[in-house]
């Protein structure tokens, strides 16, 4: 594996909410593996899932090098040893204490497949996320759950960008080999170019003023509708923060803001979005990803006379 590093870019965390950064070899040479309790079967561990992903990635791109691993994990999950039964926390010594994490998302660049959408250089990126506390780990051993996608980083702001093609929310799998074959199946399904146009399409349109802060107050009023009236609508899976911090950036954000007439293109839009979802936490980060793209193209129908998305712009 060759390690690549731009230089030329600022390195900022792909997702950040209360997550922090770790390597591969803490994972594997520092944290215990959780097993299903009820038949002491180990799950498929954080650090399985990487180099699993690694492999398949090595398998489709044989030519390119790819960059090492970034790691974000939250909600560690702490232990101890029996011989420190009887000891205060504050007295454990490091061999006694055990750790894992409920939750971790990771991503592997491929720094020389890349394009440029409206000056923002995109690299093609390929990561997953595992969270332990959507497993039933009090029972026997059974499917276990992994996200997956195959998608870009936008290399100025570190946003991923992630389509429906590229994208698997509910991978279930009963072990490494299951999971490497549907990554496999995964990656060589992804349309690239068409990942690439969907997105370049969006620097064409544009919203003005007005119809952003009608896009606000409506995404405001989305979270409250009775489930009725919601579930004619299209979906939207951004709550009240990350619509502050949308409105927020609209203003201030250096690469994603207004113009001077108040105009903004839905690429800029759909920005926002993504750099919103950074505070995200682990098990919702991709999800939210996807829908941001979603939302945005739905945007853009609506622009040009597809009326699915009508209610947010009116």
């Amino acid at each position: 594996m060759t390690v690549y590093s731009q230089n030329q870019y600022q390195h900022k965390p792909f997702i950040e909410a209360n997550t922090q950064e770790v390597n591969l070899h803490h994972l594997r040479n520092e944290c215990i593996i959780p097993v299903f309790s009820k038949d002491n079967e180990k799950t498929i561990a954080h650090q399985e899932y990487i180099d699993v992903v690694i492999n398949a990635v090595q398998e489709v791109f044989p030519m390119q090098n790819i960059a090492a691993p970034e790691i974000r994990i939250s909600h560690q999950i702490k232990g101890r040893t029996p011989d420190a039964i009887h000891l205060n926390a504050k007295d454990l010594l490091d061999h006694q204490k055990t750790i894992y994490y409920e939750r971790m998302a990771f991503i592997i660049k491929i720094p020389d497949i890349k394009d440029t959408v409206n000056g923002n250089e995109l690299s093609l990126t390929i990561g997953g996320v595992r969270s332990y506390n959507l497993e039933n780990l009090y029972n026997k051993k059974s499917l276990e759950r992994f996200k997956f996608f195959i998608g870009f980083q936008n290399q100025v702001c570190c946003n991923l960008c992630v389509s429906t093609d590229g994208f698997n929310e509910d991978m279930r799998v009963s072990s490494t080999q299951e999971l490497y074959s549907k990554i496999l199946e995964i990656m060589q399904n992804y349309n690239i170019e068409l990942h690439l146009m969907e997105m370049k399409e969006l620097t064409h349109d544009y919203i003005s003023e007005h119809q952003f802060a009608q896009l606000i107050g409506r995404s405001r009023l989305y979270q409250h509708l009775p489930k009725s009236e919601k579930q004619n609508i299209s979906l939207l899976n951004f709550n009240d923060t990350h619509i502050n911090t949308i409105a927020k950036d609209y203003y201030e954000d250096k690469n994603f803001c207004r113009q001077e007439n108040g105009r903004i293109c839905l690429w800029d839009v759909y920005n926002l979005f993504t750099q919103a979802n950074k505070s995200s936490y682990i098990d919702t980060f991709l999800d939210r990803n996807l829908n941001a793209f979603e939302f945005t193209k739905g945007i853009q129908k609506t622009l040009n006379g597809n009326s699915c998305y009508y209610w947010f712009l009116s």
